[in-house]
């Protein structure tokens, strides 16, 4: 006679491994190939929001515990294999577009991230949030993703050396003999060879060849792999809502809002549907993994990180077997376990990580190919979007500029009554928004 063993039952209890055709093992598998595949973003994400000026090492502990929350409520409240992190992209706008941009104070855009984050959880519990999704034109969404990806290209470019400003021709061509930006391409085929091979933490891997590599040739000083857990003390609870509810930051919250939106509901479905979790097309316990979603963004604001939000590599995990919340856990213990590694993030130079925010680059734009080229009414806003964000700057310019394109011209192509109402309620606030106070 077998003993029961306590620990078996309430895993059974909790994430039901044998309804879900899975097993423990497979589940910590899971878990290990999601979390080498989205690890980067605890060096990357503190070495983007520290040119905010906010203090390295409690973005890294933000970082660190935001991405273990949204992990665990995802896991054991909505039961999914789905990993949540600070967004890419989102973390660029938060410091490219609002604070280095239209200068706002960190504590400001951290406030911001925080109401998008009520927004977003007030909404999750109603049908809402399935509504705005589907009113939005899909030449828009797939555009918003590729134009995101152009910009956070724009943005590695310039963090290497690759491209450099040029008083002649706004941009050019980089000292490209020099040793960082030589690494930065090195870094870069590196990712791209490993991805094709389908090795897993690819995009890590060479984060920390290339620190290594740099290290050994004097480019960076190396602080250590261990250490002490830095103090959350300078970003936590650091929201500053004076002043946060005018013109132009109401268009931040939104499109803090807008693309998290886009971005969760599209991993949400499409690592679910991997996954072989979809009901009739559906996804079960949806409004569950929406809370997942939206308490990781309050959390994270109020911690001191930009939006957390679903994370596509989560299909590697579900690749390796990964069918239940077991996986998200299990990727929550392993960010917080990371807490101990603040000295091996802090000695990673910036020329490091931009072959990582160059590939994820790649990996976003590929959308664009299921937009309508087609037909001009769709191909015109879609293309406006793209580029407005590198060359803008400004993935909001982009949003804004796509919104109003596309309802200005159904209007005048005869196509008025196509336009969502969703749409000409954007365009019109957008509009408003330029007429009034400018760009």
């Amino acid at each position: 006679m077998s003993t029961p063993n306590p620990s078996a039952d309430l895993l059974e209890r909790l994430f039901k491994l044998s309804e879900n055709k899975t097993s423990f093992r497979t589940e910590v598998l899971a878990g290990v190939t999601t979390f080498l595949t989205m690890c980067y973003i605890i060096i990357v994400n503190p070495l983007i929001l520290s040119e905010t000026g906010m203090d390295h090492g409690a973005v890294f502990v933000a970082t660190c515990l935001a991405a273990a929350i949204g992990c665990l409520v995802m896991g054991l409240i909505a039961n999914y294999p789905i990993a949540l992190a600070p967004g890419m992209g989102l973390n660029a706008y938060f410091t490219y577009s609002v604070c280095l941009g239209m200068g706002v104070p960190w504590q400001t855009a951290l406030a911001a991230v925080f109401i998008s984050g009520l927004i977003f959880l007030a909404i999750s519990f109603l049908k809402i949030r399935e509504a705005i999704v589907n009113a939005i034109p899909m030449s828009l969404k797939f555009a918003i993703g590729g134009g995101i990806g152009l910009f956070l290209a724009l943005v590695a470019l310039k963090n290497s050396g690759i491209i450099v400003a040029n008083p002649a021709t706004l941009v050019g061509l980089g000292d490209i003999k020099q040793p960082t930006v030589l690494l930065s391409l090195l870094g870069f085929l590196m990712i791209v060879v490993m991805h094709h091979f389908r090795i897993r933490g690819a995009i890590i891997i060479s984060i920390l060849v290339i620190t290594a590599i740099s290290t050994f040739m004097g480019l960076n000083q190396f602080k250590g792999v261990v250490g002490e857990i830095p103090s959350l003390a300078p970003t936590f609870l650091q929201m500053d809502f004076e002043g946060l509810f005018t013109a132009s930051l109401i268009g931040v919250i939104f499109v803090f809002f807008l693309v998290d939106l886009f971005d969760s509901t599209g991993t949400l479905v499409g690592v679910s549907h991997r996954a072989g979790l979809l009901v009739d097309g559906k996804l079960p316990r949806l409004k569950k993994a929406l809370f997942a979603d939206s308490t990781a963004i309050v959390a994270g604001a109020a911690l001191g990180t930009s939006s957390t939000t679903p994370y596509i590599e989560s299909a590697s995990g579900v690749a390796a077997g990964g069918r239940t919340g077991l996986t998200a856990v299990v990727v929550a213990c392993l960010f917080l376990a990371c807490l101990f590694l603040a000295p091996l993030a802090q000695s990673v130079p910036g020329f490091a990580t931009a072959p990582a925010l160059l590939f994820v680059g790649v990996l976003m734009i590929q959308g664009i190919t299921n937009i309508d080229w087609e037909d001009i009414t769709e191909a015109v806003p879609a293309f406006l979007t793209i580029v407005f964000m590198p060359f803008a700057y400004s993935i909001a310019d982009g949003i804004a500029m796509g919104f109003i394109s596309y309802a200005l011209i159904k209007l005048l192509t005869g196509k008025a009554k196509t336009v969502p109402y969703m749409v000409w309620i954007v365009a019109v606030l957008w509009a408003f928004k330029f007429a009034v106070f400018g760009g």
